[in-house]
């Protein structure tokens, strides 16, 4: 115990870490191994073991690669690995400026010897040198612009974005593994060692930096593993799965989506025919939803790319695409209305007879409403589908059932539209229509008419109810259990007010049925009143109606 406290005593101070030179033997192996199988996360200490160097002087100039001995290159060369592992703080500009550009202008010099391939790395440089990428990039990205804020990814401008201040470094780093990964020397059998299933997705993780070069170096480094290692090919596009499905249903923020994207439209151009299941379920589950999230505008040009790229694989997915527009089409958002008519008129373009004629009705049904919007440009849009010949060959060919339901939103916009140039647009389109089929527009004209003169007679209908619910209240006094029968009613009203002539027809509303015996029975509001009047009277049906 006392030889214990002695040796104790004798420890030495905590000095700065500095770089240790390395082992002159050229036959030793350098003593550091990485298992890139066991690295933990990019946020974890453990994960990768940055040397910071504070102060001046550490770090030396190194003898360049070409005026060494060719048998002393490779311990150089792993010298200079060892280098580039020290990081700096780029917080404050005239800090450590030697050693920084000492640190650029050997990552230089690495790049250009990878690129030239004038010589060959053996594994054990190989793994040093991904030891090393990896101290570079993978680390904990600073929160977002949008985080501090509390805005919206994509709503901010492009100066507002966290560029990344270690840049001239990180840059050189991307190079490297650039040029590494597509050199006609790497042996893909060696490289995937070190280039495992972990090292790909701290890749992925890192297309969340705000700092668009980044981002881009990402998109083509991804793209060339991809396209090289065929064993991450499962990994990257599962891995993409899950960041979507995090970005749609949890977060709504992530800064690299179009660039994610950009990737997969090249994927997805790539797909052998038949198409697999895994690849339509992606379609569904991911790609779809992906028009739900408020920033659909930053990424929606990549994102039509992609579902345009499904629909002329296999033509029978068009009527899945339109419905899934649909079915997220936005109710306030009249941008978003102006890019999903958009992108409907590309999906309508390859969009085949058969497959149009199963969503023809919900899709016009969309598009009347569009036609009759009051935003200008989105009521434009609607009606520039009938410039494109494609759209207008599947109208003229299903147009018994596309002008009855859009005739009457385009007797609307001749009559009451506030803008002039959607006044000559709905014209044309009906002149085209009434070209095709001019039987057909007659009839549809004649049965917006008769729609219009019973419009005087549900008028004068509803007001009779409303008085004789009116008088039935006067009546009642303040019966509780009256009054409120009579509010369930007047709400029942009050909620088919706005659209009454359109929504309700005289003899029959299949909106309302009876709660306990649960059959739809035929409207009539005069029913209403003789159940309120038969309230009034302590009378009981023995039947209560319900939305």
């Amino acid at each position: 115990m006392f030889n214990k406290i002695i040796k104790r005593g004798h420890k030495k101070g905590t000095k700065q870490e500095l770089i240790e030179p390395p082992n002159t033997n050229p036959d030793a192996v350098p003593s550091v191994t990485v298992n890139h199988a066991s690295r933990a996360s990019c946020g974890s200490p453990a994960a990768v073991q940055q040397i910071t160097v504070p102060n001046s002087g550490v770090v030396e100039i190194l003898p360049a690669l070409k005026e060494v001995p060719v048998a002393d290159r490779h311990v150089l060369f792993i010298k200079k690995l060892q280098l580039c592992c020290v990081s700096f703080d780029f917080s404050e500009a005239m800090k450590n400026v030697r050693e920084k550009e000492i640190k650029r202008q050997t990552l230089s010099e690495l790049v250009d010897l990878v690129q030239s391939g004038s010589w060959k790395m053996n594994e054990i440089i190989q793994e040093e040198m991904i030891k090393m990428i990896s101290v570079n990039l993978f680390r904990c990205l600073p929160p977002s612009s949008h985080e501090n804020t509390g805005s919206t990814a994509g709503d901010g401008d492009d100066g507002d974005m966290n560029l990344e201040p270690s840049w001239p470094h990180l840059q050189m780093v991307y190079e490297l593994l650039l040029r590494y990964v597509v050199s006609s020397d790497t042996d893909t059998k060696v490289a995937k060692r070190y280039l495992d299933h972990s090292f790909v997705l701290k890749l992925l993780d890192l297309f969340d930096s705000e700092d668009p070069r980044e981002r881009e170096y990402l998109k083509t480094l991804l793209h060339r593993v991809y396209g090289k290692f065929m064993v991450h090919r499962p990994c990257i596009r599962k891995a993409i799965n899950n960041i979507f499905y995090r970005f749609i249903f949890e977060t709504e923020r992530h800064s690299g989506i179009g660039e994610l994207l950009e990737i997969l439209g090249s994927i997805i151009n790539g797909f052998a025919l038949p198409m697999k299941e895994e690849h339509k379920l992606f379609l569904v589950r991911a790609l779809i939803p992906l028009h739900k999230p408020k920033s659909v505008s930053s990424y929606h040009q990549q994102l039509s790319y992609c579902i345009i790229q499904f629909v002329e694989k296999d033509f029978k997915l068009s009527d899945t695409v339109i419905r899934g527009i649909l079915r997220y089409w936005p109710v306030t958002n009249c941008g978003k209305e102006v890019l999903f008519l958009g992108e409907l008129e590309e999906v309508l373009e390859v969009t085949q007879s058969s497959e149009f004629q199963r969503c023809m009705v919900p899709l016009f049904r969309q598009i009347s409403r569009c036609l009759t919007s009051p935003h200008f440009q989105v009521a434009e849009k609607a009606l520039f589908l009938w410039n494109n010949e494609h759209i207008v060959s599947l109208m003229s060919q299903h147009r018994q059932v596309v002008l009855p339901v859009i005739f009457e939103a385009l007797e609307k916009n001749v009559r009451s539209h506030w803008n002039q140039a959607i006044h000559g647009l709905t014209t044309n389109v009906q002149r085209m229509f009434q070209e095709m089929d001019s039987e057909l527009f007659e009839e549809c004209q004649k049965e917006y008419y008769e729609k219009e003169s019973r419009a005087a007679e549900l008028e004068e209908k509803r007001q009779l109810i409303w008085q004789r619910l009116e008088k039935v209240a006067a009546q009642a006094g303040g019966d509780d259990m009256v009054m409120r029968d009579l509010r369930h009613c007047t709400s029942v009203l009050f909620a088919m007010e706005p659209e009454y002539p359109e929504r309700v027809s005289p003899d029959r509303d299949p909106l309302l049925p009876l709660s306990r015996s649960r059959v739809a029975v035929p409207f009539d509001a005069t029913l209403y009143v003789h159940y309120c009047t038969c309230a009034s009277n302590k009378t009981t049906l023995g039947l209560s109606l319900s939305m």
